[in-house]
């Protein structure tokens, strides 16, 4: 869309929630509208007011580019909690830019060569930080960050990048400027806050539910949405067999409550299998988060009523409400109270008398090396302890958002994790998961927890609203129970996940074999074989549990199985092995590599 000034052509993908609000105080400035989306607004925004200040008014989730035809300069941004996708980079000389990594494989002499480094984060973490891809050329642009290119006299581009909004400055702030009223009206802030928020998303021209677990964040924001709606709202839930990973009932028992139109459908292990060989479409880029399958269950399952779903993500990152960061604090206060020099020489000592495959990241060997708490979550969080080991040719390069930790006045553990989370694990697994399923199907997912207002109180606050009575999440927990009694919430915390580790020794035991069969892998030149066949027989017999290395694995062939083929389909050469790998070329290239420490 041009603007009306015809200065601003913009390409736009996601949602500002607030346009409506923005379009009055436009129109008492004299702005004329010629239609009604909120692509319109954005654009009059920027004549009016400017990028930056325009960017400060957005409440929503969004990537675009702009193009400034006064100053020849291309502007790419992306929302601030990082909802929405933008990769970018330098192709053939050609700078390019889109909003899914499939685009680019259009691209005339688009190779495709393959990140190392970017296998070895993905073992590490089960997805891939920011600012990497999979691709060698190809990167993905943070979240709350402007990414300026101008034409130069010699025709070449000169590039920029800037935070508008960020989580590090958010947590800095917070923590400076605390909240000073008491908890009732903290409480009552939050609560406001969350209304508000629930309130515009609920915005909508087309049929709009939500997802419902039965936890405390789906549940608050259907409460809030019933609070303020005329009519039952439609909600969906996912119901599984095996007990332990079956939250439906708990859902159940909330939507009867509140009096949603609610919609539930028990899966099979077959469904949940047959979703499998999808997964590498729809993501792009290997990612193993085994949640994946039930979120695409209850995205396909929603999407058959409703075009708009609203999600609970957010709360646990922003409210404490992780079972690790209280494992972690705990396995912390256990062992820090030993001299530092002593603790590691212990630790190592015991590593010298115990057999590799024992060595899980938090061991108690492993875990009495670390020289600090930050580097025991990194030990909590990460799958292959040493994944530069397993994948041939590659270092392990710090990812961007330890560079941004580095930048954060933070020494208390609890607020080290959550912060480390939101920069990292929040954009580039949960909203990852939360949008690639949701738009696989055609549904729009909207996360109103995540409003960036909501971020910033929450930093404010102190610790023991968020953690008080052996619980997590306290003030939420405070909140829902204005909407629904406390028994039918107070439970047990469960993940959103499937049983990943018998599947493999059972129904996906014949895909595992083949992809990882040991000729296979060691044709394609990715990874080293015996690493990966010793766990695979060490988890098919039982000696021990290792379905989180093994599907890392598993999504990384599974992903270059299926690239291939569609390259191929395409009439594209496949991707071939290629030999050692280079350091990033443009702009990022001021990673370091560093140990675990």
């Amino acid at each position: 869309m041009r603007s009306v000034s015809g200065r601003y052509v913009i390409s736009y993908n996601g949602e500002v929630y607030n346009h409506d609000h923005l379009r009055g105080e436009l129109k008492d400035k004299g702005f004329t509208f010629r239609g009604h989306s909120d692509t319109e607004t954005i654009l009059a925004a920027v004549e009016e007011w400017g990028l930056e200040a325009a960017l400060k008014r957005f409440i929503g989730m969004f990537a675009f580019a702009l193009w400034d035809r006064a100053e020849q300069r291309l502007i790419l941004v992306r929302d601030r909690i990082g909802i929405k996708p933008l990769y970018y980079g330098s192709l053939n000389g050609v700078f390019v830019f889109g909003s899914e990594l499939k685009a680019f494989l259009k691209f005339p002499g688009f190779s495709g060569a393959i990140d190392r480094n970017a296998i070895a984060l993905h073992l590490h973490y089960n997805y891939i930080p920011a600012p990497y891809t999979i691709y060698q050329d190809l990167h993905k642009l943070r979240p709350g960050h402007v990414l300026s290119l101008d034409v130069t006299p010699s025709g070449d581009l000169s590039q920029k990048l800037q935070s508008y909004w960020s989580a590090t400055e958010v947590a800095n702030n917070g923590l400076r400027h605390p909240f000073t009223g008491s908890a009732d009206d903290a409480i009552e802030r939050l609560d406001a806050l969350l209304r508000d928020a629930v309130k515009l998303r609920m915005l909508a021209d087309v049929p709009l539910g939500a997802f419902l677990s039965g936890g405390i964040d789906s549940s608050i924001v259907v409460a809030m949405m019933q609070a303020q709606s005329a009519r039952p709202v439609k909600t969906f839930t996912i119901g599984f067999n095996e007990n332990s990973y079956n939250e439906a009932e708990h859902a159940k028992a909330v939507a009867s409550y509140l009096g949603t139109d609610h919609t539930e459908l028990y899966v099979s292990a077959q469904d949940a299998l047959d979703v499998i060989p999808s997964l590498p479409t729809h993501y792009d880029e290997p990612f193993s988060d085994p949640s994946q399958i039930p979120t695409f269950l209850v995205s396909k399952l929603a999407r058959k009523h409703v075009t708009v779903s609203l999600s609970g993500d957010g709360g646990d990152e922003l409210f404490y409400g992780y079972d690790r960061y209280l494992f972690t604090q705990r396995i912390w206060n256990t062992i820090n109270w030993m001299p530092r020099r002593a603790r590691m020489s212990l630790g190592n000592a015991l590593l010298a008398t115990m057999p590799a495959s024992w060595r899980t990241p938090t061991a108690l060997a492993e875990v009495l090396t670390v020289k600090q708490p930050e580097s025991l979550y990194r030990r909590v969080r990460s799958h292959w302890k040493n994944p530069a080991a397993v994948v041939l040719g590659a270092d392990e390069w710090m990812d961007g958002s330890s560079l941004l930790m580095q930048q954060v006045a933070i020494r208390e553990l609890h607020q080290w994790m959550m912060l480390h989370d939101l920069i990292n694990y929040l954009p580039d697994d949960i909203l990852v998961k939360l949008d690639r399923t949701s738009m696989a199907v055609g549904l729009e997912a909207r996360v109103p927890i995540l409003d960036h207002r909501i971020v910033e109180f929450a930093w404010t606050l102190p610790h023991e609203y968020k953690w008080r009575d052996s619980q997590g999440k306290w003030i939420l927990r405070q909140v829902l129970y204005k909407y629904v009694p406390k028994e039918i919430i107070d439970r047990p915390k469960m993940g959103f996940g499937v049983p990943i580790d018998s599947w493999l020794r059972g129904p996906l035991r014949e895909w595992c074999e083949d992809l990882l069969d040991e000729q296979r892998l060691r044709s394609e030149g990715y990874f080293e074989p015996k690493a990966i066949r010793e766990k695979w027989h060490e988890h098919l017999s039982g000696k021990h549990n290792w379905h989180h290395y093994l599907w890392d694995v598993l999504m990384f062939q599974s992903w270059y199985r299926s690239c291939n083929d569609h390259r191929v389909s395409m009439g594209i050469e496949p991707i071939r092995a290629s030999g050692m790998p280079k350091a990033p070329s443009s702009i990022e290239a001021t990673h370091a590599v560093v140990s675990d420490d």
